[in-house]
């Protein structure tokens, strides 16, 4: 639709009122209903939104550490900007118009952030197009059943281990109180209106674990991309309360069990041409290709908190779980960090397996395109491919194994100034850092083991 389309949409729509949303810095959609009138009124020239959004963690909570905003700024409102380009109609909600905003003139904002990264890559003349997935559990719970048990005893929507399973998908009991059509599934369901919503899937399918669900979102523009992502994530949420179910994109819920991936797909491109592929090289690499994988790898240790932003996130990164443990790339290998799928000039992209379904889209996307174009600036060389298993291989390192290493690592490198910013980095590794103090002064101690009690109230609904 045009913008003139798109407007008069809005003026003629029944409900009156427009939906807007911003992403706060764990990617959590912060917004309200604004009456059409007034929309209609500041949509040229954005609107006032209170910079708390990033003055506050999950549960709301002031941080005592923030310089960018707090007790000694007055929480004062922000210049936000409406995206007229991220257009949606809410079929769950009769088609309410929706719309993303952004805080342009603050670096710390993490879709302007991309939006800074995205440009980087084009005045050096590629197309960056991405995707992400998703995994994530579904439960027969609601939220006041949650709190009422204590989190405790929760009940997955399906019981056993059904990876890949047509079963899973039909079960009866997943329609909607009074719901006329009966065949009308929640997993159904979930392609069908995200479909609608404008967050198209190239596929959905249920995955190892008790209630699992995993969806690929199709690749776009990389801005799209993580638009697309945030919006998955949140939309799940909504249409899964409609059948008296909660989703919950925690990486890790439940020690005995797989954790939730959220990996990023990606490739750089110039008009019609894929950059990666080469399909006189050994691995149909091209040298773009290369350099960008050497790229990630050599940074993956300066920025890992952007791809496992929570304390609960490193209980999914332990060996032997799909989830990568070592500074690791391989073709078409699912034990490494970095795997390379190189069978066409369409298809060929670098599938980053680190990040975990609790991620920022924005700042994962970022991240990775950012430490992707400084292998290529500075013409990174490839160390050798992992053909075995990837846990095993250690001599090009490993990972930081908590929430607090990795953001100390993140807090003094020149190099993650350099990707994202040092007024974005100071800001984000004051919040990791925050976290990590939030977790120790309930009385926890971190042990991949375990997930505690805190872990499940703070992340299980919101991340």
């Amino acid at each position: 639709m045009s913008q003139k389309e798109i407007l008069e949409y809005v003026k003629t729509h029944p409900a009156e009122k427009v939906k807007l949303a911003i992403a706060d810095i764990d990617g959590v959609l912060r917004g309200k209903v604004m009456a059409k009138d007034k929309f209609l009124s500041v949509v040229e020239d954005g609107f006032g939104f209170c910079d708390v959004v990033f003055g506050w963690d999950m549960a709301d909570v002031c941080y005592e550490n923030s310089k960018v905003t707090g007790w000694h700024t007055g929480y004062p409102d922000a210049d936000a900007e409406i995206d007229l380009g991220t257009f949606r109609k809410v079929p769950w909600e009769n088609d309410l118009p929706f719309f993303l905003a952004d805080f342009p003139s603050l670096d710390i904002c993490p879709r302007n952030l991309l939006k800074k990264v995205k440009k980087q890559a084009e005045n050096a003349g590629f197309k960056p197009f991405f995707s992400q997935e998703f995994e994530w559990f579904n439960f027969k719970e609601t939220p006041w059943s949650l709190w009422k048990k204590d989190f405790e005893n929760i009940r997955p929507l399906t019981p056993g281990m059904f990876g890949y399973s047509i079963l899973r998908s039909s079960l009866p009991f997943f329609q909607k109180d009074n719901e006329e059509d009966s065949s009308k599934t929640f997993f159904n369901s979930l392609f069908d209106s995200l479909k609608s919503f404008d967050v198209p899937l190239e596929g959905l399918h249920t995955e190892t674990g008790p209630g699992v669900y995993e969806a690929a979102i199709l690749y776009s523009d990389i801005l799209e991309a993580a638009d697309r992502a945030v919006l998955f994530k949140t939309g799940v949420k909504e249409i899964a309360y409609r059948y008296k179910i909660v989703a919950s994109f925690m990486a890790k819920w439940n020690a005995d069990l797989p954790g939730c991936s959220g990996h990023v797909h990606q490739s750089l491109w110039n008009k019609n041409n894929n950059l990666f592929f080469d399909a006189s090289d050994e691995h149909n690499m091209s040298d773009v290709m290369k350099h960008y994988v050497a790229g990630q790898l050599h940074c993956l240790p300066h920025i890992l908190p952007i791809y496992a932003p929570t304390i609960n996130s490193y209980k999914r990164l332990v060996v032997g779980l799909w989830a990568p443990t070592t500074l690791t790339w391989g073709t078409d290998n699912r034990t490494v960090a970095l795997r390379v799928l190189n069978s066409s000039s369409k298809a060929a992209r670098l599938e980053t397996r680190v990040c975990g379904s609790d991620t920022n889209p924005y700042l994962a996307m970022a991240a990775a395109l950012a430490s992707g174009l400084y292998g290529i600036k500075n013409k990174l060389e490839l160390q050798l491919s992992t053909t075995g298993n990837g846990y095993e291989e250690f001599k090009y390192g490993v990972l930081p194994k908590d929430l607090n290493e990795a953001t100390q690592v993140m807090k003094n490198s020149e190099i993650a100034n350099e990707l994202l910013g040092q007024e974005f980095v100071d800001h984000f590794c004051r919040t990791r850092e925050w976290e990590g103090q939030q977790f120790e002064k309930a009385g926890n101690k971190f042990d991949t083991k375990t997930i505690t009690k805190w872990e499940l109230q703070r992340y299980f609904e919101i991340i």
